[in-house]
């Protein structure tokens, strides 16, 4: 007889960050800084004794939503077999198919699907990358989180050495001031910092109009970019194409899209592909749409959680890119290892990861559907 789900545990935990962290839209006052990110945990148990973690996650508004959306679609999930994800996605989906198919509803749900992936990961003793048939046992690594606006230049650099330290493979710094000028000094900074041989990206997160950014992106070619990401709105899927045909320097962006479809247009627009496991719905959408971008012939480099895209990024067929954030190790036990440039699958089964007394601490609220 097959097992099946009997419990599932739900906890909304607020992770605090040391630093109120700004980019280009807390400059242009669309945002206030980020303090704090929201997290929805999903712990699933079986009949027989297994268990599954996953997580969602939410900057500035929303934790809340997801959390109380996963709340009331959660009790369908009683009685069923944990094996059939893909069944469940929908049945959890049409559960709530008033508030539609992308957005909060998708990420609570995502958290879910998540653990069920990790349940049957662990069940079949293998990490989860090494279920889904990995190609790489590591995956080329860039950090993010030493390069916002809010650090002065030097701690830029600073902070950009440090990484390349701990052996992390490029850096990635945001852009999008006020005064172009500045945003080009900051990079030549940073490129005669840590050398033409060092990868190096730029993330203007939808800070520029059209004319702005076909400008300062042939200003930034000098530098040798291994991408611009999002250099206009997340949903001007033209414009980026329209930059893709005339830069030399590729054009990254996904992160801000919600689903599977809304990602379609953007496969042959832009060179590198970057979607959120936990925005688009889960590993079982993000599969879908990691098959229609190897169609496509697109890199991917998710975005955030790298602790979920590890795995995903490891059975890409090409070499993807890994983003790097040190914001989450608290919420952890383990660490995921890294060294020359990469990091490293874990081979613990599932994902690899069990939650921290500090994250249980962080709890914010809980739900037990039994």
């Amino acid at each position: 007889m097959p097992d099946r789900i009997t419990e599932v545990t739900l906890s909304s935990v607020t992770l605090p960050l040391r630093t109120p962290i700004s980019d280009a839209n807390v400059l242009t006052g669309r945002q206030r800084p980020m303090t704090e990110v929201a997290f929805l945990f999903a712990e699933v148990r079986t009949a027989d004794g297994h268990e599954g973690l996953g997580f969602s996650y939410s900057k500035r508004a929303g934790g809340p939503a997801q959390f109380a959306h996963a709340r009331e679609v959660a009790p369908d999930l009683i009685g069923e077999d944990p094996s059939d994800i893909g069944r469940l996605w929908t049945k959890l989906v049409w559960a709530g198919a008033s508030v539609g198919r992308s957005g909060a509803s998708t990420q609570a749900i995502a958290a879910i699907d998540v653990a069920l992936w990790d349940l049957k990961a662990k069940r079949a003793g293998l990490p989860l990358a090494k279920l889904l048939g990995a190609y790489r046992d590591s995956v080329r690594c860039y950090d993010t989180s030493g390069g916002f606006l809010h650090a002065p230049l030097t701690q830029v650099l600073d902070n950009a050495t440090a990484a390349l330290a701990a052996g992390i493979g490029g850096i990635k710094i945001k852009v999008g001031h006020p005064s172009a000028s500045t945003d080009l000094a900051r990079v030549e900074a940073v490129r005669a910092h840590v050398g033409d041989d060092v990868p190096l990206m730029v993330d203007a997160n939808q800070q520029w109009d059209r004319a702005t950014a076909l400008r300062l992106g042939r200003a930034l070619e000098e530098f040798g970019l291994v991408w611009i990401e999002e250099p206009l709105d997340a949903y001007d899927h033209v414009g980026h194409g329209r930059l893709a045909a005339v830069l030399d320097t590729p054009i990254a962006s996904g992160e801000m899209l919600t689903s599977v479809g809304e990602h379609v247009s953007l496969l042959d627009a832009v060179d590198v592909i970057q979607p959120d496991a936990p925005r688009i719905g889960g590993i079982t959408q993000f599969l879908r749409l990691a098959t229609l971008a190897e169609h496509a012939h697109v890199t991917l480099a998710p975005h955030f959680a790298m602790e979920i895209h590890v795995h995903l990024a490891a059975a890409y067929p090409t070499e993807p890119w890994l983003e790097h954030f040190d914001w989450l190790y608290p919420l952890f036990n383990e660490r995921l290892v890294i060294d020359s440039g990469r990091i490293r699958v874990p081979d613990r089964p599932g994902l690899g990861v069990t939650l921290s007394e500090q994250a249980r601490a962080w709890t914010v609220d809980r739900a037990v559907i039994a």
